[in-house]
């Protein structure tokens, strides 16, 4: 299933001319370009601890898991930190499930993951 964006495109964004005055219904359109910046932070992951949304942003909490000291005859322990808070509004928060979706399909096709059936079974050869 794909949840159809806001926009005609998520790279356009609708925003009334300036200093004109609009008429009813008319918008001028802007081209946003990606810009890469080689000094973005990334940010290690091992889980996901969870995702909320509020009606208004949609809220994802990535966990990083640090295994406590293993000791002879005990039990193996250990801890989940939060690594990363992302809140993304609506449109974003959409086209962060599409392009999972597409990432999904496409690890399918590959015969990396199989798709368990809608019954709860597993899924089939």
């Amino acid at each position: 299933m794909t949840i159809p964006p806001k926009s005609s495109t998520a790279d356009t964004i609708s925003r009334q001319t300036a200093g004109a005055k609009p008429t009813a219904g008319a918008k001028q359109t802007a081209s946003v370009r990606y810009v890469d910046r080689p000094d973005c932070e990334e940010t290690f992951a091992d889980s996901v601890n969870s995702v909320f949304f509020d009606g208004q942003t949609m809220r994802i909490e990535f966990g990083v898991t640090r295994m406590d000291e293993m000791k002879k005859d005990a039990a193996v322990t250990g801890r989940r930190y939060p690594a990363c808070r992302l809140v993304l509004p609506p449109a974003a928060a959409i086209e962060l499930i599409n392009k999972m979706q597409q990432t999904a399909a496409a690890l399918e096709q590959a015969g990396i993951v199989k798709q368990n059936r809608k019954d709860g079974g597993p899924a089939a050869p």
